[in-house]
């Protein structure tokens, strides 16, 4: 079947730079110019947010704070402060929506726009992102990347181009010259684990996935093979919708040898921990619930929760969660196929509690 052309929207992806950091740096005028991480204190705490001046010693978002540190000894660390950068996020959304009504927020930081009928500000996409761009800086100080074209995904891959303090804007007719050299990895959607599952059926760049074919993409991976097939051609009829509330957000991953035994489930949780610690840091919330699911190798799928005393956000604790869910009758001798783990009853990030949170094990 051809593929149907998508809605024609004018859809801008702002992304603010270094945020977290960002702000603290325009709040402490020591800490400017410095290699900087934004982190809770401890070896289990991870870094949330780098400034640009620690990424060239390699650190980055999602890395162990211990590691940061062994990579840039003079790194400052300092605790995040979410009532600031929810501050600073609101006044970063009143510019958006004085310019349309239509805002999808990902997170404090990010958001898509559909200015295809603006406000104000003319018929020009690229004329309005350079406007709210500056509107940011003269609200708040901080300097924020745009990503301008015809869908989200595209818009989305235009704003990771030029980074920091950047707009790039693609047109429809330059999408199949940037997507086809692309290493699959870098489109949006498509993590570490699927990547490699692709390269397993040797698809390694945009090219490669829009020369496979649609219906061994969507055998291998359902669903998400069609939406695949159809951002390797740059399409994406997704609509931005206003206001999106969080509900849940959680991280899987089908295995391509099934997992046998307590011993091989457990290894894998802290890895499905990380990837739900990041979505809820991008989001700025944390989880009064955890979610454990299962899938096994006669397709049967099970899922165990448990609601929490106090609201957790790190790996280490949605981890020790998880792992009081699994349990050895939980298995009954079956092999895992699928393994996940969901965040839910989210409330907004706060203070970190006075102490740890000891959940056993």
């Amino acid at each position: 079947m051809p593929d149907l052309p998508a809605p024609l929207r004018k859809i801008i992806h702002v992304d603010m730079d270094a945020f977290y950091a960002s702000v603290e740096q325009r709040d402490h005028p020591a800490l400017r110019g410095v290699p900087l991480a934004v982190a809770w204190g401890g070896r289990r705490s991870v870094v949330l947010t780098a400034s640009y001046e620690a990424r060239p010693f390699g650190v980055r978002s999602a890395m162990p704070l211990y590691r940061a540190l062994e990579r840039c000894p003079d790194l400052r660390v300092v605790e995040p402060r979410f009532e600031a950068y929810r501050e600073v996020s609101a006044q970063i959304r009143a510019v958006f929506h004085a310019f349309t009504p239509l805002v999808e927020p990902l997170s404090l930081d990010e958001a898509y726009l559909d200015v295809t009928a603006p406000l104000q500000g003319g018929p020009s996409a690229t004329r309005i992102a350079q406007a709210i761009r500056a509107g940011i800086r003269a609200q708040t100080g901080l300097s924020a990347t745009a990503g301008v074209s015809v869908n989200k995904f595209l818009a989305k891959l235009a704003s990771g181009l030029n980074k920091p303090d950047g707009l790039t804007v693609i047109l429809p007719g330059a999408a199949d010259d940037l997507l086809a050299p692309l290493p699959v990895a870098d489109f949006h959607g498509i993590g570490p684990a699927t990547a490699a599952k692709l390269a397993g059926m040797g698809i390694h760049t945009g090219a490669d996935l829009r020369a496979a074919a649609p219906e061994s993409l969507i055998a291998r991976f359902g669903a998400h093979g069609a939406y695949f097939s159809r951002i390797a051609r740059g399409l994406d009829d997704r609509p931005v919708q206003p206001d999106r509330p969080h509900k849940s957000v959680g991280t899987e991953e089908t295995y391509g040898h099934d997992l046998r035994g307590m011993e091989a489930v457990t290894a894998r949780l802290p890895v499905l921990a990380q990837g739900v610690e990041r979505r809820l840091e991008r989001a700025g919330l944390a989880a009064r619930t955890v979610i454990l699911k299962l899938k096994f190798e006669d397709r049967s799928v099970l899922t165990r929760r448990i609601t929490l005393p106090e609201p957790v956000s790190a790996a280490p604790d949605l981890t020790r969660a998880a792992a009081r869910l699994l349990t050895p009758d939980l298995l009954m001798g079956r092999s895992v196929r699928l393994a996940g783990i969901t965040a839910a009853s989210l409330v907004p990030a706060g203070q970190r509690p006075a102490q740890p949170l000891l959940l056993g094990g």
